[in-house]
């Protein structure tokens, strides 16, 4: 019933219902609102109490628009006068891989922005793989998978049994999009963020090393209403040492360092509450 109203809704109805919800759910759920006030805090955005407090909420809201923009993405990606809704800054090296059918991609982004526009859009160029994890409520996923796959777009799964799908995407030439600041529960490695080790996937660099597949660190920031602007950096270019750890180390620094600039410039379209940090 929700989504045939939000369906219905016009997107700035829609919107400015999302940020309501958003808000009360922001005061219902403290854990998160307490992790989310650590998570500022720990990385230096803010140390004013009222204005973590206002970052905290604004994070929230944030999350909630992003769900609904995803949901209403056709109304950004469909229109011939998509240039309206989305300002491209993408580097040259990096579009001459987009566009080059015979090339994957490996493109690493974080929980800032809306991922979900970045990805639909990108794969008018090649295909999109996005590893997910299933919502522990079967009918709730059951919704994502008939929503979620639009255009050349497809989730595959975070914890499926299969360890070469990876290498599939890579070697069909597709785009595998990763988001590379969740904790790393096992295999990860500590690497820096705003300051702090943080466990991190090492995925996207392992990826890059062994395939040697170019990869670049992407965002898409919101810049107003149902309006992005998509970035990526240039290719990030490593050279083997032959010292394996030290190697991905020095990719996931550098993946983290775009992903630090980037939340410096709007730190409410960011995740504040998920747990990066785990003492």
């Amino acid at each position: 019933m929700a989504l045939a109203v939000l369906d219905r809704s016009s997107p700035s109805s829609a919107l400015r219902f999302s940020r309501r919800l958003a808000d009360l759910w922001w005061l219902v759920d403290v854990r998160r609102r307490r992790v989310a006030r650590d998570n500022i805090l720990r990385a230096g955005i803010e140390t004013d109490p009222t204005r973590i407090r206002a970052l905290s909420r604004g994070s929230a809201q944030h999350f909630a628009m992003v769900v609904v923009e995803s949901l209403k993405s056709a109304a950004v990606l469909e229109e011939e006068r998509w240039s309206d809704h989305i300002e491209l800054k993408i580097a040259p090296d990096v579009m001459a891989v987009l566009e080059d059918p015979d090339q994957g991609l490996i493109m690493a982004s974080g929980h800032y922005g809306n991922w979900e526009i970045a990805a639909q859009w990108l794969s008018r160029f090649k295909p999109v793989a996005g590893i997910t994890r299933a919502m522990n409520n079967p009918r709730v996923e059951a919704l994502i998978q008939r929503r979620k796959p639009r255009y050349r777009f497809h989730p595959i799964p975070k914890y499926a049994a299969d360890p070469g799908r990876f290498l599939a995407v890579l070697k069909d030439c597709e785009i595998l999009a990763l988001l590379t600041d969740q904790h790393a529960r096992s295999g990860g490695m500590q690497v820096d963020f705003f300051g702090h080790p943080a466990a991190t996937y090492t995925t996207a660099a392992m990826l890059h090393l062994v395939t040697r597949t170019p990869l670049c660190f992407a965002a898409c920031r919101r810049i107003g209403e149902m309006r992005f602007e998509l970035m990526t950096s240039p290719l990030i270019q490593h050279q083997r040492s032959g010292n394996k750890k030290h190697d991905v180390q020095v990719i996931l620094g550098a993946l983290n360092e775009h992903l630090e600039t980037m939340i410096r410039q709007a730190p409410d379209q960011y995740l504040w509450g998920h747990r990066r940090w785990r003492d």
